[in-house]
């Protein structure tokens, strides 16, 4: 009875008819992982965990001992004790016993070794892994030595330098503690006493985990390491301290360069301070002003004296000092060549005579066949010595570009025509080379045409005090003829052995400078400057000021226009990059940097801007220009003017202001360079002006433009063309003369009261006639007492034109009746005259 029950408890505790089932070694888990910036990212790991096999009670179980070390091998698997089965006596009323089968307790068994295995490499492998995250801690911790002792180090060798450099200022007493040295040390002996301490997490966030993410790294709680930047950032807070950098910091006094006028912002620069505080400090003067604006010397004086700085007052006209430079050493002069200019009055052939010598023929391109540019050009003579020509114009109207030409020149050659003589602008020219200081040469030109005599040529001459060599003076003549190339050698001999006489040289290392010739606006190529250099080189990517305009040279252009790239003294060159059309006669010159060409160029321009506003009239209201304009009677011609060059812009503008008189004047409201643009034609109609082009052309919206506003534009080639169709305009604009015709006399015999008609006088003509719409004066005790018009002539009845002398008629006056008896009646016509300038 006791084997039956023993055999239902072990039936009922192996519990028949259930699977038999093993427990998991592995579960899974979320891990997050933080970025930076607040971004994180969840990922699945897994974990082992130790397997554990409860015994079952009333059974003897094999059970797996704990290992004590992590040093101990894993035990073997012990054999387990056969599984004991009962056979009990079949009885009637008991129920069916189960028991195992072979092939299940074979089943359980190997099982059960297998998870004895598993454990034991699961504990094998937990082994090794302590041990490698060992290994990793140690050398972490030995590299963080090894960076914290550099980091030592360098604190050391950068604080000793401060030190230093600090013994010449006021020493601060240092902090109470241990030397730089030992505190740089303390994190070692802090490392071994105690783990160093963990940085707090930025803004909340979970702490950051550098490298790869494993599950050890997961799974591993030793706290965060401090990185080398973090380091370096706490020795550079410990050297400040130390150096005393806490202190406010000492204010420097500078010495500040203060001109006439100055912007706040220039003024901040110079002070070393911030804008911001200069203008506050205004503001609480009660002047709002802006970073920009411009402020006088007393002001901005008083400012850099407010912040503790020495104020040096300067003249705004010191920008210039230095701009030319200093005169030559004469060890550098080296030879130069000469610069000759070819003057003389118009049509006297002296284009035809420098073409002869260049072998070209400019003359040919010319309009009108004269000269209206100044030219520049080099001509080398068979011994090889190089001369440089300029070109001036004849015209009475380039009184300018012959000035110009003769105060850039070294000699002068005069040229004078047989046939001609003397003329006006000879004379000119003669003294404009004589207010230059240069010698003269005199060149008798077209000494093979009909009636050619030199020998008046030279009479003329001494009127104006030039005595020439062969009337036993000292200016050199020679005779020649362009066309037939007659004694060219002769005259290249004068000039070389005048260029001898004078020694000319200059220096060519240095900053190049000399004098502008021309400008001109060219479509495809900008601003386009002919200058003259006469002193050092020109290069290309010089920074150049020449007037009021500047610029970084960008090409440099011969007279036959091959690119060159250096320019040297007495060569005529063609520059190109200038930000506009420089002024024809002003002096260029090279300057260092950029600023210093923009700090001279807006001097110069707003010096030409107070200049144009102090010659100006006064502004006021349009009402009262109005009455100025009629009060002074004074009819103006505006006009604009656009030319191809500078030169002959101001020429067209000098020689039209010219013609104004105390009635009429022309008034030039625009004269450039370049052709008509729509700006050109708005500015015109605005004015109410006329557009006179001058060897330029208008574009497709100009002529829209100028259609559209009934703006005529006039185009010439001719500079005396275009100032006698001015000329004839402001004749026409002249008021005509009135010229009084005495017709005849009546007397006033007896006045008749007419009712529906008013006063009828009756006359008797004693002289000359008297005509019906004629004008009359009414003449009492020879007094006029009234001056108008007669209203009815009449004989007898009938209404006549006319009454001769000696008949009786009938008068009456326009809107006026007060005659009398005795009364003397003078009839007259008024005719007008138009005149002209």
């Amino acid at each position: 009875m006791s084997e039956s029950n023993d055999t239902g408890e072990k039936k009922s505790r192996l519990g028949a008819g259930k699977p038999l089932r093993l427990r998991r070694t592995v579960e899974s888990g979320l891990v997050r992982q933080n970025f930076s910036h607040g971004r994180s990212k969840a990922v699945v790991v897994e974990k082992k965990r130790k397997r554990t096999i409860a015994p079952v009670p009333g059974e003897q179980s094999a059970t797996v001992a704990p290992v004590p070390a992590a040093e101990e091998k894993p035990a073997a698997p012990a054999k387990t004790d056969a599984v004991k089965t009962a056979t009990a006596d079949s009885q009637p009323d008991s129920g069916v016993l189960h028991t195992l089968t072979a092939s299940e307790r074979d089943a359980r068994a190997q099982a059960l070794a297998e998870a004895k295995m598993r454990d034991a490499e699961d504990r094998v492998r937990a082994v090794e892994e302590e041990k490698n995250r060992a290994e990793r801690e140690k050398q972490a911790e030995k590299e963080r030595a090894e960076r914290e002792a550099q980091a030592a180090k360098e604190a050391e060798q950068r604080s000793a330098e401060e030190m230093r450099h600090q013994s010449e200022k006021p020493t601060v007493a240092p902090r109470k503690g241990p030397p730089a040295s030992e505190r740089a040390a303390a994190p070692e002996r802090q490392k071994k006493a105690k783990p160093e301490r963990q940085q707090p997490s930025r803004k909340g966030q979970p702490k950051r985990r550098r490298g790869k993410l494993t599950i050890a790294n997961a799974l591993d709680d030793a706290p965060r390491q401090r990185s080398l930047a973090s380091l370096r950032r706490q020795r550079e807070r410990e050297k400040q301290e130390l150096a005393g950098s806490n202190e406010p910091r000492r204010k420097v006094a500078r010495e500040v360069v203060v001109p006439e006028a100055i912007t706040i912002q220039e003024l901040s620069n110079r002070m070393a301070e911030r804008g911001v505080d200069l203008i506050k400090y205004l503001m609480q003067q009660g002047q709002m002003l802006k970073i920009n604006d411009v402020i006088d010397a007393d002001t901005a004086q008083l400012l850099a004296e407010e912040f503790g700085h020495v104020v040096k007052r300067v003249s705004e006209a010191d920008v210039e000092e230095g701009l030319v430079g200093d005169i030559d050493d004469e060890a550098d002069m080296e030879p130069r060549p000469p610069v000759v200019t070819i003057m003389g009055h118009v049509d006297h052939g002296k284009t035809s005579l420098l073409d002869t010598l260049r072998e070209t023929n400019i003359a040919a391109g010319e309009s009108g066949g004269i000269t209206q540019h100044i030219g520049a050009y080099q001509v080398t003579t068979d011994a090889g010595q190089v001369i440089t020509f300029l070109d001036t114009p004849g015209h009475e109207a380039f009184t300018a570009m012959r000035a110009r030409g003769a105060n850039a020149t070294d000699i002068v050659v005069l040229v004078v025509a047989a046939d001609d003589g003397v003329m006006p602008q000879t004379a000119e020219a003669i003294k404009h080379a004589r207010e230059a200081g240069v010698p003269i040469i005199v060149a008798i030109n077209k000494i093979d045409k009909t009636g050619a005599d030199p020998t008046r040529v030279r009479n003329e001459l001494l009127q104006h005090e030039i005595v020439l060599e062969s009337m036993g003076g000292d200016v050199l003549e020679v005779e020649v003829s362009a066309t037939e190339k007659t004694n060219l050698d002769k005259l290249i001999d004068a000039i070389s052995l005048q260029s001898e006489i004078l020694e000319l040289k200059a220096n060519a290392d240095r900053a190049g400078d000399g004098v502008v010739i021309e400008s001109q606006l060219d479509r495809g190529r900008g601003a386009v400057a002919t200058v003259l250099v006469q002193r050092g080189t020109l290069r290309v990517g010089d920074i150049v000021v020449a007037g009021a305009e500047w610029g970084k040279v960008r090409a440099l252009i011969d007279e036959r226009g091959n690119s060159i790239t250096e320019a040297g003294p007495s060569m005529p060159i063609e520059i190109l990059g200038l930000s506009g059309t420089p002024v024809a006669g002003n002096q260029f010159a090279v300057v260092g940097d950029e600023a210093r060409a923009r700090e001279i160029v807006e001097y110069r321009k707003r010096k030409l801007r107070d200049v144009r506003v102090a010659g100006g009239p006064a502004r006021g209201s349009l009402e009262q220009m109005m009455i100025d304009l009629k009060s002074s009677g004074l009819a103006e011609l505006p006009l604009v003017i656009k030319a191809d060059v500078q030169g002959s812009a101001e020429a067209i503008s000098g020689a039209l202001e010219k013609l104004g008189t105390d009635e009429v004047t022309a008034r030039i409201v625009y004269a450039g360079v370049g052709g008509v643009a729509e700006s050109d034609v708005t500015l015109a109609a605005t004015a109410n002006a006329a557009i006179l082009a001058f060897n330029v052309r208008a574009n497709a919206q100009a002529r829209e433009a100028s259609a559209r506003n009934s703006i005529e534009i006039r185009y010439y080639s001719i500079i005396y063309d275009l100032v006698d169709d001015v000329k004839a305009v402001m004749s026409g604009m002249l008021s005509p003369e009135l010229r009084e015709n005495f017709l005849g006399n009546a007397e006033v015999l007896e006045v008749f009261d007419i009712s529906k008609v008013g006063k009828i006088a009756g006359c008797r003509i004693t002289e000359g006639k008297v005509e019906r719409g004629a004008s009359v004066r009414l003449i009492r005790d020879n007094t006029v007492i009234h001056e108008g018009k007669l209203s009815t002539l009449k004989r007898f009845k009938d209404e006549v034109r006319e009454v001769n002398a000696g008949q009786e008629c009938g008068m009456a006056f326009e809107n006026y009746h007060d005659l009398k008896q005795g009364d003397v009646i003078e009839c007259f016509t008024v005719q007008e005259i138009a005149r002209s300038l």
